[in-house]
């Protein structure tokens, strides 16, 4: 059992769920160093180590055959919790306002939904499985937040990075909303049947 739990797929997850504190320290840093560059390059750092790893860990418990409780359940906590507080960390330092906080507060809100949806399906044994276009909202997502975590700073080095992130993130938001709405389809079959 202590061997499943401390295998190399779970090891990488757990080490997602670390990275939140992390990043949100650089942040911490970035605003006691008034918009400290390296801060922000430090966050971006992290975030992409714990993107990859957010690939890894799966495809590796598949073909190593590594697969465990305690993997399937934080996975997704670990992505929900990396999203949300980067989520939270960028409109809360003004990378994201005004119409772009509703971007975020759609994917937000539809994590909490398709989580709270999964919970009360597995209640009654009923799975629901990850579609390729959920996969790709993911990635984009994941790509919109490294965009938006440089900010700033990487206005510096790529200019319009920002606006760029922002851009990428209403993209996210608007195929959000359609994975939310084809989860909550998929589930309301279970709910009528019930």
């Amino acid at each position: 059992m202590a061997s499943r739990a401390l295998n190399i797929p779970n090891i990488l997850t757990y080490a997602r769920i670390l990275a939140v504190p992390l990043i949100v320290l650089c942040f911490f840093i970035e605003g006691r160093l008034h918009g400290s560059d390296l801060a922000r390059w430090s966050a971006l750092g992290i975030f992409i180590v714990a993107s990859v790893t957010d690939f890894f860990d799966g495809y590796l418990a598949r073909i190593w055959d590594q697969t465990s409780n305690i993997g399937r359940m934080l996975d997704p906590i670990a992505d929900k919790l990396l999203v949300s507080a980067i989520l939270l960390l960028i409109a809360a330092d003004g990378t994201i306002a005004g119409w772009s906080i509703w971007a975020a507060i759609i994917i937000l809100c539809r994590e909490i939904l398709v989580s709270g949806l999964r919970e009360y399906l597995a209640a009654l044994k009923v799975s629901v499985p990850v579609t390729w276009i959920a996969k790709w909202k993911t990635t984009l997502q994941m790509i919109a937040l490294g965009f938006l975590l440089a900010g700033p700073a990487g206005d510096k080095v790529l200019p319009h990075t920002t606006q760029i992130g922002i851009g990428m993130l209403w993209i996210a938001a608007l195929i959000t909303m359609y994975t939310g709405y084809d989860y909550f389809r998929a589930g309301l079959r279970h709910m009528v049947d019930e």
